[in-house]
């Protein structure tokens, strides 16, 4: 069957299984990356997602190649641009990352006009149709940190000039539309309502946030606010990383060639979020597994399954290193949770809450 759409803005219809790039260029050479996007588009998903700063883990070295062969792919299959939904992202402070723009520092007008010109460039392409933060320009806990600290609060841009330059973007026709990602529910109020305060501002559409069996962290504030402002999750990890898929719990720690064994120390976001060695996070995984083996499903079909039956969700942001592992996922939609299947869930849910944040 063809993947099921979704009609996340006027005129932006995306698949409800999106396909993110970070390994493309890193895990992935431009053959596999093609061969994955050739069977994804054809399975009937017309969305993918990248970063300037992909593919993981960042080097100065692959900087920007998951979009470049996002590009290349896209001029030799010579596909209709308007048969495709690209969505990209501008790296937010973080100063680590001194080969972007010196940090990059900030999220000023500069900063992102200059990430989205160098994005079109990669992509080769005239207009992305959803532009996204990658993370805010100001102190956020983030990346599995859950409780805010004040006194790390550093000078940050404000909203008003960010919404300014991306506003300047879609008049220019460099961009359709505007999300964010590792948003709190403060950030998205305030976005729009600086955006409805000024005008000429974008609106944001869509937040991409993490979601799965592991981390339901949305459904607090995030939730009421998305729903109330009309804005759709872009649900991101919904496999945490791989772990929801069993692979990391068999005997010998699941193959060399994965993201957590392959890049051992050298992926601190992802190691320390998605980490087996937390005897909390390796026991609500494996109930989870277990919840699967009891009723005939494959692990990946019921992760993914769990995140797509949410009101909220638009789609699902996965990712992909094998073919096979792309039918996993797409498996998905066979897939019916019924009412008891839930019950269990929520259940291990309550019992171990968001282990994975």
């Amino acid at each position: 069957m063809s993947v099921p759409l979704f009609n996340l803005a006027p005129d932006l219809t995306v698949s409800r299984l999106c396909l993110g790039t970070m390994t493309f260029g890193e895990q992935n050479t431009l053959p596999q990356s093609f061969r994955l996007l050739d069977e994804a588009f054809a399975a009937g998903i017309n969305f993918f997602d990248s970063a300037e700063m992909y593919p993981v883990p960042q080097r100065a070295e692959t900087q920007g190649r998951s979009e470049e062969y996002l590009g290349r792919w896209i001029k030799d299959r010579n596909i209709s641009r308007d048969r495709l939904v690209l969505a990209t992202k501008v790296t937010g402070p973080s100063g680590q990352m001194t080969w972007i723009r010196g940090g990059p520092k900030c999220l000023d007008c500069r900063n992102i006009t200059e990430a989205i010109d160098n994005s079109l460039q990669r992509m080769r392409t005239d207009y992305i149709d959803l532009y996204q933060i990658h993370w805010p320009d100001r102190y956020v806990p983030m990346f599995g940190e859950t409780e805010y600290d004040p006194t790390q609060q550093f000078s940050s841009v404000d909203i008003e000039e960010q919404l300014d330059a991306l506003g300047r973007a879609v008049d220019a026709g460099k961009i359709r539309y505007v999300g964010l990602s590792n948003e709190t529910p403060y950030g998205i109020m305030k976005f729009i309502q600086i955006a409805e305060r000024v005008p000429g501002h974008p609106k944001i559409v869509s937040v991409q946030n993490s979601y799965s069996l592991l981390c339901r962290t949305f459904d607090s504030g995030m939730a009421e606010c998305c729903h109330h402002e009309r804005i759709s999750l872009l649900a991101y990890s919904p496999l945490a990383m791989g772990i929801l898929s069993g692979k990391y719990c068999l005997p010998d720690g699941g193959p060399t060639d994965t993201r957590l064994n392959l890049f051992k120390g050298r992926y601190s976001e992802g190691e320390s979020r998605y980490n087996l060695s937390n005897n909390i996070i390796k026991a609500t995984t494996l109930e989870y597994l277990d919840i699967a083996k009891k009723y005939g499903l494959h692990p990946v079909s019921l992760a993914i399954a769990f995140v797509l039956r949410h009101p909220l969700v638009a789609s699902a942001v996965f990712g992909a290193t094998k073919l096979w592992q792309l039918q996993e996922v797409l498996n998905a939609f066979n897939v019916e949770l019924t009412s008891e299947i839930i019950v269990e869930v929520n259940k291990i849910h309550g019992k171990f809450p968001n282990p994975c944040p």
